[in-house]
């Protein structure tokens, strides 16, 4: 938009002059002139636009249940082959040690042959209990937990301590009709 240049004063004393006189006589141009000299007025608003909806979000999915029937059916064949929940729940602190200690021998026994039997376990690690290990940047927090006077960034020089062990297979009994998982030992009655 271009602006005009300004009028010099004399012509502006007459156009004053000219102005006041018709606004006296001139009833249509002084309304005009009213009109003109009134503030304009703003726009009317428009009307706002209806704004969407605000999308409702959506519940947040309540997470799934973990499927515990492989980690109950592990837990019932430690119990049918070793009696380990039967070992764990019974209260050995008023059983003298050489009682203790026969009865950890066959929980043993019993629980590394249904281990033996359904997982093969190997180490996390190959090197030896003791021994020096260099651990360099990108080694799995998963894999190896580091222990003692943790700081800076890797690599890390350290001690095996635990080698871990990692299950390599497993092979659970396939569940019968009618199986509960959570029955690890059904009762026995005896007739």
């Amino acid at each position: 938009m271009s602006e005009e240049a300004p009028l010099p004063l004399t012509t502006r004393l007459w156009f004053a002059f000219a102005c006041l006189v018709r606004v006296l006589f001139d009833g249509q141009f002084a309304a005009r002139a009213f009109k003109a000299t009134a503030p304009a007025l703003p726009p009317p608003e428009p009307e706002p636009a209806k704004l969407p909806e605000k999308a409702k979000k959506p519940e947040p999915k309540k997470p799934t249940e973990p499927d515990l029937s492989p980690a109950l059916s592990l837990l019932a064949l430690l119990q049918r082959e070793g009696r380990l929940v039967d070992f764990l729940e019974q209260d050995i602190a008023t059983f003298p040690d050489a009682e203790i200690g026969a009865a950890v021998r066959v929980v043993h026994e019993g629980c590394r042959k249904a281990l033996h039997d359904h997982v093969t376990v190997v180490p996390v690690r190959s090197e030896e209990e003791g021994q020096k290990v260099t651990l360099e940047a990108g080694f799995s927090p998963a894999e190896v937990k580091l222990t003692g006077n943790v700081q800076g960034k890797p690599p890390y020089r350290g001690t095996i301590q635990h080698r871990g062990w990692r299950v390599a297979k497993i092979h659970l009994p396939t569940p019968t009709e009618g199986h509960d998982p959570k029955i690890l030992a059904p009762a026995e009655v005896e007739l």
